[in-house]
C-alpha cells in the first residue's frame, strides 16, 4: 500500500474525518484509480474496524467515528467511482420499521455497509411496508435491511416481508433483520434470509447474501 493510501487507511481507523478527506484528495491528485482507493484503503480500514469491534478492542463509539470518517472520504470519492464505473457490492434499502423511531443502530449498519462497498438507500425511521416495497422497486435493490428496537414494532418486520411477497418482489430480494429484541429464531419465523446482532456482523451477513 503506498504512503497516501496507508495514511488514508490510518485516518479512518482513528476516526479523523478531516485527514480522511485530505488523503482522498491527495490520492486522487496522484492519479490513483478510484476503485483501488476504495478497495485497498477504505474498505480494508472498515474491515479492520469491524475486526477490532468483534475482538472487543473497539466499541460502538469508536466504530461510529471511524464510519463517519470513512463517509466523509467517500463523499469526495463517489463522483470518481461513478465516472470510473466501479461496481458496488450491491444495493441495500435500509430502514427502521413502522412505529419505531430508533436510528443509531440503523445508521451505524448503513455506514458500515457503505464502507464495505454497498450502495445504500436509507429510508430513515418509522418506515411503512409500502415504502419499503416502493424503494425496492425504484432502486432495484438486492437487500432489504430492517431494524426494530421495540418488541411492539417487531411484527412490522413480518408485515413488510408479506408486503414484498404480495408485490411479487420476495424472490428477487434478500431480507436482513436486526435490533436489540430481534433474534435469529424470529428471523426464521418471518422468512428473513439473514440476521445480525451488530453492525460488524451485518456486513458479513450482507456479503454472504449477495
Amino acid at each position: 500500500m503506498n504512503q497516501t493510501l496507508q495514511a488514508l487507511y490510518q485516518s479512518i481507523i482513528e476516526g479523523d474525518r478531516e485527514t480522511a478527506q485530505l488523503k482522498v484528495k491527495e490520492t486522487l491528485d496522484a492519479g490513483l484509480n478510484p476503485g483501488v482507493i476504495l478497495n485497498e484503503s477504505m474498505i480494508t480500514a472498515m474491515s479492520e474496524v469491524g475486526r477490532r469491534f468483534e475482538e472487543g478492542d473497539f466499541f460502538v463509539p469508536e466504530m461510529l467515528i471511524s464510519a463517519r470518517a470513512m463517509q466523509a472520504g467517500l463523499e469526495l470519492l463517489k463522483p470518481f467511482l461513478q465516472q470510473a464505473d466501479v461496481k458496488s457490492s450491491g444495493t441495500v434499502v435500509i430502514g427502521t420499521v413502522k412505529g419505531d423511531l430508533h436510528d443509531i443502530g440503523k445508521n451505524l449498519v448503513a455506514m458500515m455497509l457503505e464502507g464495505a462497498g454497498f450502495e445504500i438507500k436509507d429510508l430513515g425511521t418509522d418506515v411503512s411496508p409500502g415504502k419499503f416495497v416502493t424503494a425496492v422497486r425504484e432502486n432495484e435493490a438486492d437487500i432489504v435491511a430492517m431494524s426494530a428496537l421495540l418488541t411492539t414494532t417487531m411484527p412490522n418486520m413480518k408485515t413488510t416481508v408479506e408486503a414484498l411477497q404480495k408485490a411479487g418482489l420476495r424472490e428477487k430480494i434478500k431480507v436482513m433483520i436486526g435490533g436489540a429484541p430481534v433474534t435469529e429464531e424470529y428471523g426464521r419465523q418471518i422468512g428473513a434470509n439473514g440476521f445480525a446482532t451488530d453492525a460488524s456482523r451485518a456486513v458479513t451477513v450482507a456479503k454472504s447474501l449477495v
